[in-house]
């Protein structure tokens, strides 16, 4: 079929892939001048499976209870109008019920592990570069209750596949060196051995290359306005360009927009339930003497990862739901670094970091739509929240799978 992607990011880039390997005439149109470089570009790193459980659990009500109104909580919902935000948060608390955890988990960790998977294969048939490490993550704890609740979240990520191996806080030293200043405030950890790391926006940037090559077209630059629908089935994109509009046609299109997909979609009557959370990370630099984790690794407590990119840590997480508004907070910012501070009091950085924000697309329950809409000729491959990075390159082949008439190697229940 000739294929039509809206969404330069991971997700779509990786779909482009998948779709042009399976034989299909493939263009991938973007706002941005080059793949990656909204959500996909200085987000946390990790491949993580081990981060399966989703926001929306039993304990999730009473901690956003008593994290508002702090500037600096890790999940932050501020107060304002926005039906939409209302709407998605109705049905988050819906999911935080411990069967429907547990359904979420089972669907999360069954499409990361594919993902994870696939990109093993990608990485072994293109030697594609994005500053990769295979060194496992680490989820570390500082509050007893937390380390208590993760332990029993590690017995059902365990039972689901991911092997989240509980230890104790020796241990994490053991296999985090750059912890060493930090030991006493560590309770215990847990440990995903195959979970990996690197850089999202420099492994978008390259595959977008390998597509290329393989016939994909890429606009850049060019801003979608909106689908146009007739006859029951999508007929056109419309695109905004430096000499007027142009309408665009396919046989099918995908919409990978990240959290713009509901706006997209809302011009053919569909509305998602899927919402920006603004995620914040700090890039710095370090230098040969810096004492810095080479270990990806996660801090539960405060929702805050840590990834080593080459000579650059990257420190991100967080999530404030305050619609589209992609301005940086200083308080937030600081809390990042205040936080690197107390677990790597020896980090000695080579200069300031770099700070940056971005939308993720969140659904309520954390499992992402991949796969046909309700319009025969649009698919969707969006909401994946924190996990894009981790799930691209499952979800590009489950939807080249759906899209090629193909049964998907993993069973679908909510995708």
């Amino acid at each position: 079929m000739k294929v039509l992607i809206l969404g330069a990011g991971v997700v779509g880039v990786s779909s482009a892939w998948y779709l042009a390997k399976a034989g299909h005439e493939v263009t991938v149109i973007d706002r941005q001048p080059a793949a990656g470089l909204e959500t996909s570009f200085a987000n946390g790193g990790q491949i993580s499976v081990s981060h399966a459980e989703p926001w929306s659990n039993p304990h999730a009500p009473l901690r956003a209870l008593s994290w508002m109104g702090r500037e600096d909580a890790p999940l932050l919902f501020r107060l304002r109008w926005d039906p939409a935000l209302f709407d998605w948060s109705w049905r988050f608390l819906r999911e935080c019920t411990p069967q429907r955890t547990r359904n979420n988990i089972r669907d999360i960790v069954a499409l990361a592990l594919y993902s994870r998977n696939q990109l093993k294969a990608l990485r072994a048939e293109t030697a594609i570069e994005y500053e990769h490490l295979e060194r496992g993550i680490l989820h570390v704890y500082t509050d007893p209750k937390e380390y208590a609740a993760a332990v029993e979240a590690s017995k059902v990520l365990r039972e689901f596949g991911c092997d989240r191996k509980t230890i104790g806080a020796d241990e994490c030293v053991a296999i985090e060196p750059a912890l060493q200043a930090a030991r006493p405030l560590l309770v215990g950890g847990d440990y995903t051995a195959a979970d990996e790391s690197g850089d999202a926006q420099s492994f978008t940037k390259n595959l977008a290359a390998l597509c290329a090559a393989r016939g994909v077209c890429f606009r850049y630059g060019t801003t979608v306005l909106r689908l146009t629908k007739s006859g029951g089935a999508i007929s056109g994109a419309l695109i905004e360009t430096a000499t007027g509009d142009e309408m665009l046609t396919a046989d099918a299109y995908v919409v990978a927009l990240g959290s713009y997909t509901p706006l997209m979609l809302r011009t053919v009557g569909i509305r998602l339930p899927v919402y920006p959370a603004k995620g914040y990370s700090a890039t710095i630099p370090l230098t040969e003497s810096s004492i810095a984790p080479t270990v990806a690794m996660t801090d539960d407590g405060h929702k805050i990862v840590f990834s080593r990119l080459g000579q650059r840590l990257r420190v991100a997480g967080t999530a404030e739901f305050n619609g589209y508004n992609t301005e940086l907070n200083s308080v937030r910012c600081q809390a990042l670094m205040q936080r690197t501070r107390q677990l790597f009091p020896e980090l000695r950085p080579a200069g300031e970091p770099e700070f940056w924000c971005g939308l993720r697309p969140s659904t309520p329950s954390n499992v992402p739509f991949v796969g046909r809409s309700s319009v025969p000729n649009l698919y969707l491959n969006t909401g994946h929240g924190t996990l894009g990075w981790t799930m691209a390159c499952g979800s590009g082949t489950v939807l080249a799978d759906i899209m090629s008439g193909k049964e998907p190697e993993i069973q679908l229940r909510q995708f």
